[in-house]
């Protein structure tokens, strides 16, 4: 077993001795047991690995807090702060904005959010409460001993693993309040590790918890309390690699523990890339794609997750579920692949995927528009899917959202762009009469042929302009894109000044857009009185893909929580009464970030008991012994 240098073996033998009394389900274990286990532990010894130079070749290292925050969104040097001179700082150069004063924001942080910028609550440096000793099966350590890059019980590795990235999770992380913690992490490199680990796990009844990049927002990777079993993260960021590229095909085969950003860096080496791209897709792996049915910010030209993928490889406790052929669509019966998909880690380890890849775009060209209302927005919205002419993406933001994205403006670079900003803002307000506190805003995103990109460009504004949109701009588009990637980082420093935060998404039909929005932002507030909630919330949707039928709807919604006695209950209470508004109002549990333990109780709502009972059956036949026992979805 390759070994990993924070993991020492006198670190390990101290844990291990002290851990006799706790093994679960090896009570009949001797002696020799015992001291094949402290053999075992003797090769997690701080050495070089083989796979040192391959691994190295990767954004995100296997001590994963040496590059992101142990209980944050994103990198370790890049996030919001209020700096010495009392501005609001996006700090780190990873963006295009970084280490920049935003002027504005402090303001609309103040006025709009209600927040006290002077009441600061700084995050531990570090996990606040215990972390219990992992509970140990080593007649399981030393049967994968062989089959796994490295192996760790080191107690940092096992705090950054028993959370996502939901309010919630943070939360816990920031007060110590997390319940369960993975006992083990482990590295497979290749899709022969996880079988073997897949079979040991079945052999000596042990939990495993598939682990990719670690972004989930529905508390699927939260261990379940009550597990008595020993709990194993299985890491899958060594599986990092691209195995195979098939030019003809314009397909490639890949490990699926690869993060998107890595994908699409490895695969502008052949001129080609993937498309996929989530909002996540810096740290979020192919195979959480996968797991979760996944969608991207380009869908429209390049797919969701469904549209990618090919085929797949998923090791369950029965054995590899895949299709023996690449064919581009087969009709074989019911397609077994589409079982495992979405299943969010309840079924086995996805290890392999050949997927679709397209040509790198000659031309990638950005642009904005700005509508008088959010009705006006949603109609041109509707009207780009009835003609087939949406962007590579296209999103509308409401005025809530639309003024926040002012607040992140910075400060105008000369005399002359300060001029121009205030003749646009004429223009706009005084001359074509759009109310500051009606009119929203669309952001879009053109790829492919430069002549193509013109020209749809071009067909776009057109049916913009029959809407009464007018064209807001290259640079605005640009700066809106890349907020994408950094919106995320704005949960953390609420939770530094007593806001809790969170997105939530949906999917509904056409029809039922403009009801979901509304209805929903109006029940939001409601719910807040009736819990005696007096600070106004931020609430805010925008649409974000659009389909023939209909689209998908993200909310963003921040509450302040100085002097609420349980800050997330009462956060998730709101979230729980907006989304039985949404599904009442005809929309869906889930467009995208699915189901884990969060939504679970909204599942009845969604499909038939008999509908159900497919993932429930699929579950008893491929994992009997509930390997997989995260505990999602049902």
């Amino acid at each position: 077993c390759e070994s990993i240098s924070f993991c020492t073996p006198a670190v390990l033998r101290t844990r291990h001795s002290t851990l006799n009394s706790r093994i679960m389900g090896e009570s009949d274990l001797t002696d020799r047991a015992g001291r094949r286990m402290e053999a075992l532990m003797r090769h997690v010894a701080p050495q070089p690995t083989s796979g040192a130079v391959r691994l190295q070749n990767r954004a995100v290292p296997r001590q994963r807090t040496d590059v992101v925050k142990w209980a944050g969104w994103g990198y370790n040097d890049a996030g919001f702060r209020v700096n010495e001179k009392g501005q609001v700082q996006f700090s780190g150069d990873k963006y295009s904005f970084g280490n920049t004063e935003l002027p504005f924001l402090r303001k609309f942080m103040e006025d709009v959010c209600k927040l006290d910028l002077n009441d600061y609550h700084a995050p531990p440096k570090s996990y606040p409460g215990t972390v219990p000793q992992p509970i140990v099966n080593p007649a399981f350590c030393k049967d994968i001993e062989d089959h796994c890059g490295a192996m760790s019980t080191d107690t940092n590795e096992r705090i950054f693993r028993a959370r996502g990235q939901t309010c919630y999770e943070m939360w816990q992380m920031r007060h110590g309040k997390i319940k369960r913690f993975p006992d083990l992490i482990v590295w497979p490199r290749t899709h022969e590790d996880v079988e073997h680990i897949v079979a040991a796990a079945t052999r000596h009844n042990v939990a495993l918890i598939p682990y990719g990049g670690g972004t989930s927002v529905s508390l699927a990777l939260q261990c379940p309390p009550t597990e008595k079993r020993m709990i194993v993260s299985v890491d899958t960021s060594d599986m990092c690699e691209i195995l195979e590229v098939n030019a003809d095909n314009m397909t490639v085969r890949v490990q699926c523990g690869i993060v998107g950003q890595d994908l699409e860096r490895k695969l502008r080496k052949y001129n080609f890339c993937c498309g996929h791209e989530p909002d996540s897709i810096e740290f979020s792996s192919l195979g959480g794609w996968i797991a979760t049915r996944a969608s991207g910010m380009k869908k429209n030209i390049y797919g969701n997750i469904e549209d990618v993928v090919v085929s797949f490889r998923t090791v369950t406790p029965r054995g590899v579920v895949e299709r023996r052929t690449q064919a581009p669509r087969i009709s074989a019966g019911p397609d077994p692949l589409q079982s495992i998909m979405g299943s969010e880690g309840t079924l086995g380890i996805v290890t392999e995927a050949t997927i679709k890849v397209r040509p790198l775009p000659a031309k990638r060209s950005y642009a904005s528009l700005v509508f008088p209302s959010f009705q006006h927005g949603v109609k041109f919205m509707r009207e780009l899917a009835y003609r087939r002419a949406a962007p590579a993406s296209v999103r509308l933001v409401d005025n809530v959202q639309f003024k926040f994205g002012l607040s992140l403006k910075q400060e105008s670079a000369s005399a002359w762009q300060s001029m121009m900003d205030a003749a646009k803002k004429f223009y706009v307000t005084q001359i074509r009469k759009f109310n500051p506190d009606e009119m929203c805003v669309c952001t879009l995103l053109f790829e492919g042929d430069a002549n193509e990109v013109e020209a749809h460009r071009k067909r776009v504004l057109e049916i913009a302009a029959a809407h009464g949109g007018l064209d807001g701009g290259e640079e605005n588009g640009r700066r809106g894109y890349t907020l994408t990637f950094v919106i995320a980082y704005l949960r953390d420093i609420g939770l530094d000044y007593n806001m809790i935060a969170e997105s939530f998404e949906t999917s509904c039909p056409w029809e039922n857009v403009l009801t979901v929005c509304s209805s929903t932002k109006k029940r939001i507030y409601e719910r807040l009185r009736e819990l005696g909630v007096t600070k106004p919330p931020f609430v805010s949707a925008r649409v974000t893909q659009t389909y023939d039928a209909g689209a998908a709807i993200y909310f963003y919604m921040g509450i302040p929580c100085a002097g609420l006695s349980d800050p997330c209950g009462t956060y998730h209470d709101v979230e729980d009464a907006a989304r039985e508004e949404i599904i009442r109002c005809g929309g869906s549990i889930s467009h995208h970030h699915g189901i884990g333990k969060l939504r679970k109780r909204f599942m009845a709502d969604t499909n038939t008991d008999s509908a159900s009972s497919i993932h429930k059956a699929v579950k008893a036949e491929l994992d009997p012994k509930n390997i997989f026992a995260a505990g999602n979805i049902h």
